[in-house]
């Protein structure tokens, strides 16, 4: 079967790869596009293969509501030229509505099932992508809400992707309640917090604090040449209050809202909730930041391209 200059562009059109690996599948298939396609995807593969090793700290962290459900992806790539690529892009939010249809917990399982609105498993479009975009890819993790009132929250078009889940009764102005929680998914964005409230804080974390802030206490106290129980009794004050304040670093609800900062959150929550007339419970936040925690490749990409080149 023979194919013409149009099957060759409707092939780069279909699969993003260059002209003339499209024509070379084109060649091999015979002329058969859906041959080709094949061909290109099981070439894809290979190439994949070979950027495994690469590390993936760039990318997009996505956050969304699909159908109610709240979800908050990352997908990593190598540089972050990626996240302004619209397949890429597409990829991510394709990934977003997957993770919604489904009921997986773990990437694994995320990566077997079927891509949403496609045939094949997020695998192989995930190893489609690495082809077409050049790079290595990978989905790092994800998190969805399937009860309550979900809130998304994109910060600099993909670094920080946050959901806010909230409990909400009583109340009909429901735009002023995503308002709210468009606030507080920024707070969570800007300051960080690591748990709701204090009843949700590790209880060896908080140990551990309240030792480290007592010896400091206990230490500070040395200069001033008091009686051991009566200086003991002192530090252990100090640490009540240095424990608030560690509460306030790390739990949302103890957060100073940052729009008010006279207020925490909790406060602020409930101001809103009784202006409009009901009930308004955050129950849950998650947020993801592109790229934490991994340790980034300390030669840049501008560098590798130039070292090619030689």
């Amino acid at each position: 079967m023979s194919f013409t200059a149009k099957d060759v562009k409707e092939l780069r059109e279909a699969t993003g790869v260059g002209m003339m690996d499209c024509k070379k599948a084109l060649t091999e298939c015979s002329g058969n596009m859906e041959n080709a396609i094949a061909y290109l995807r099981e070439k894809g593969l290979a190439a994949a293969q070979k950027k495994a090793g690469r590390i993936t700290a760039e990318g997009m962290a996505y956050a969304t509501v699909i159908d109610g459900v709240g979800v908050v992806v990352e997908v990593n790539a190598e540089t972050d030229f990626v996240a302004k690529n619209e397949k890429f892009i597409d990829f991510v939010e394709g990934i977003a509505k997957t993770v919604a249809a489904t009921a997986h917990n773990e990437v694994e399982e995320l990566l077997a099932s079927n891509f949403h609105g496609l045939g094949h498993t997020v695998t192989d479009q995930l190893q489609e992508m690495i082809q077409v975009i050049g790079e290595n890819i990978s989905v790092r993790r994800f998190i969805r809400y399937t009860e309550g009132y979900n809130v998304p929250y994109i910060h600099a078009g993909g670094k920080i992707g946050v959901i806010v889940n909230m409990d909400v009764s009583g109340i009909s102005d429901m735009d002023a309640v995503t308002e709210l929680g468009k606030d507080i998914a920024m707070q969570i964005a800007a300051m960080r917090p690591l748990y709701l409230n204090t009843d949700a804080v590790d209880p060896e974390e908080l140990e551990k604090e309240k030792e480290i802030q007592l010896n400091k206490a206990i230490e500070e106290n040395k200069a001033k040449n008091l009686p051991e129980d009566k200086a003991r009794q002192i530090a252990e004050s100090m640490v009540k209050g240095r424990i608030n304040k560690f509460y306030e670093d790390i739990c949302l609800m103890n957060q100073p809202y940052v729009k008010e900062n006279k207020l925490t959150v909790a406060k602020h929550v409930e101001n809103v909730a009784k202006q409009l007339g009901g009930q308004i419970t955050i129950k849950g936040f998650t947020r993801f930041e592109k790229g934490e925690g991994i340790e980034k490749k300390e030669d840049d990409f501008a560098a590798e391209v130039a070292s090619m080149a030689k």
